[in-house]
């Protein structure tokens, strides 16, 4: 019991000490522990961090580990720094977002032709935001960027992959499409 209480001491400074998300194989190099042990361990800190009176949780992001405050502590942190900036998402920019999510990596091009419209402001803000990033480039006549999410995306959406993300099925993207096609006036609506 002692050893796993060193072990969880340990995850949780290396954590600590670099305050964003740890890859799963980063920390097992760094804690020197093999696939289970280590497995073993960040279940056990996520227990103690659950059960006990702690103001800290350890989250998995899409296969990476960080350890973050509880969502109860706002207020307190609140009055702290004087209100966190929230960022509100517009239907545009939850639109311009969901087709990164769903669609990544895409290139800026491929999220106009599915909008129909401009979406340079709006992908311009979600970098801002730190939901999306550049994650390469494509290999095409002028190689456009290529964007994707973010582990704040994943953060902030409470989902620890893109794996939960909701599956749409055929059906019903068949029928988003035909709505946008009838709101963009593309095909003719038969009564």
């Amino acid at each position: 019991m002692e050893e796993q209480k060193n072990r969880c001491a340990a995850l949780e400074a290396v954590l600590f000490a670099v305050g964003g998300a740890v890859a799963f194989s980063d920390l097992k190099s760094a804690l020197e522990m093999e696939d289970t042990e280590l497995m073993a361990t960040i279940n056990e800190c996520r227990e103690r961090y659950a059960s006990e009176d702690r103001g800290i949780r350890l989250i998995e992001l899409d296969g990476k580990f960080q350890l973050c405050t509880k969502n109860e502590y706002y207020e307190e942190l609140v009055r702290l720094v004087n209100t966190p900036k929230k960022h509100v998402l517009t239907d545009v920019l939850l639109e311009t977002l969901s087709i990164v999510a769903y669609k990544q990596p895409v290139t800026r091009q491929e999220i106009e032709k599915i909008r129909g419209v401009s979406c340079s402001h709006a992908v311009n803000r979600l970098v801002e935001y730190n939901l999306i990033q550049e994650v390469g480039r494509l290999d095409a006549p002028g190689h456009p960027i290529l964007f994707g999410t973010t582990d704040d995306f994943l953060r902030s959406f409470g989902i620890s992959s893109m794996d939960d993300l909701p599956v749409i099925s055929p059906d019903r993207m068949e029928d988003f499409r035909r709505e946008a096609e009838e709101e963009a006036g593309v095909i003719n609506v038969e009564t």
